[in-house]
């Protein structure tokens, strides 16, 4: 392997969080830049452009995505509150079952398809709607984006007849769930309620997806779903560095954590020990603000440049 990019949050994420010292040399002593933060979505060449999750994974879990295109509609935990309702839970976090999609799909098949979306759940916590290829749709984001937020500020965008069409089915799935008696049966078990739908990542499946990696490693489900489709090595981000069993370049995306030193200690101090020995050419680090930081063993001799007391410096 002569490659390893870490994926970091935004750097304001980690706050005054402190380097090691032997890392902040190291730190100090690489090339730094900033490019477009856009980091993950460049990691894929994707044809025809665009980012189609719900095909992607759709693809991984059934196999059957050639056939149309997809929209996610992820069961969802929103909290009413004073100023609207607020997405708090979605996918793992809900613990989702088997169990929970038997019981509240059949409710919802009648909705869906009287207007002419089929909706099944090949998995407990991503559930599909097939679309026609030529469907006009309004524009959804993430959940990962609304997490926390009002979720009528993220409701599908447009004035037209599209729009409208999506926020009434929304509506209309929202009282089916709220009033299935299955939502009780959660709540006595100490489980959130399931009383919404997400939609998101609509599309269709591309037609070629290509990627510079040998190997691409993460908890975000679309980056393994498309390194599913580039025929490279996917997998779950693992707990700490260690070299995978293949050569070329690998990704590891550490966004969703928070603590520097952990990072530190399972990441970049293995990582930069790698570098020592030889067996890797190079380490970059890409934070998602666009902050990049390249380090490689030629630079031990850079013995002017200041430490980096934090990424922020």
């Amino acid at each position: 392997m002569n490659r390893v990019d870490l994926l970091l949050p935004a750097r304001e994420r980690f706050g005054g969080q402190r380097l090691g010292e032997e890392l902040a040399r190291r730190f100090g002593r690489a090339d730094r830049t900033v490019e477009a933060a856009d980091f993950a979505a460049r990691a894929f060449d994707i044809l025809p452009r665009g980012w189609p999750v719900a095909a992607a994974t759709r693809q991984r879990d059934a196999g059957d995505a050639a056939h149309g295109a997809w929209l996610r509609a992820d069961p969802v935990y929103v909290r009413p509150d004073i100023n609207g309702a607020r997405l708090l839970a979605y996918g793992r976090a809900l613990s989702l079952s088997e169990r929970d999609s038997a019981a509240l799909l059949p409710a919802l098949k009648p909705l869906f398809g009287d207007a002419g979306f089929p909706i099944d759940a090949p998995a407990p916590d991503r559930w599909y709607i097939a679309l026609p290829r030529e469907s006009r749709l309004p524009r959804f984001v993430s959940p990962e984006q609304a997490l926390g937020e009002d979720m009528f500020q993220h409701l599908p965008e447009g004035d037209g007849a599209e729009g409208r069409r999506w926020r009434a089915l929304l509506s209309e799935a929202q009282v089916v769930l709220h009033n299935h008696p299955h939502n009780a049966a959660r709540a006595a078990a100490g489980l959130a309620p399931i009383n919404s739908l997400w939609f998101w990542g609509a599309g269709a499946l591309p037609d070629h997806v290509r990627s510079g990696y040998a190997g691409v490693y993460s908890d975000d489900e679309a980056l393994t779903a498309f390194g599913a489709q580039a025929g490279i090595a996917a997998g779950a981000l693992p707990p700490n560095w260690s070299a995978p069993a293949f050569e070329g370049a690998a990704l590891f995306d550490l966004r969703a954590q928070r603590d520097l030193a952990l990072i530190q200690r399972d990441w970049l101090q293995p990582l930069a020990q790698a570098l020592d020995r030889g067996a890797l050419a190079r380490v970059a680090v890409l934070c998602a603000d666009g902050e990049r930081f390249e380090l490689a063993r030629s630079q031990r001799w850079r013995f002017w440049r200041k430490p980096l007391r934090s990424l922020l410096d």
